[in-house]
């Protein structure tokens, strides 16, 4: 799956987390780059990741879809 990324993607492999200590990964999902571990959501303007901690939001994933062995 190709991402539509604003910026070089060898860039995406080097982001890390500034809020966390241990620096995670950040991966890219709904236009944002989002933080695994804290779940906390950067901007990217004008094709520049914006990794500044009061930048950022609180990330929600979308609700899922119940399985149907869930409804049983």
């Amino acid at each position: 799956m190709k991402m539509n990324l604003p910026f070089p993607v060898e860039l995406l492999e080097k982001l890390a987390c500034p809020a966390c200590a241990h620096r995670p990964p950040l991966r890219w999902q709904e236009c944002l780059l989002v933080c695994a571990a804290c779940h906390r959501a950067y901007p990217v303007r004008d094709g520049i990741p914006v990794l500044l901690v009061e930048e950022s939001t609180k990330w929600e994933p979308p609700p899922t879809e119940p399985s149907p062995e869930e409804h049983s």
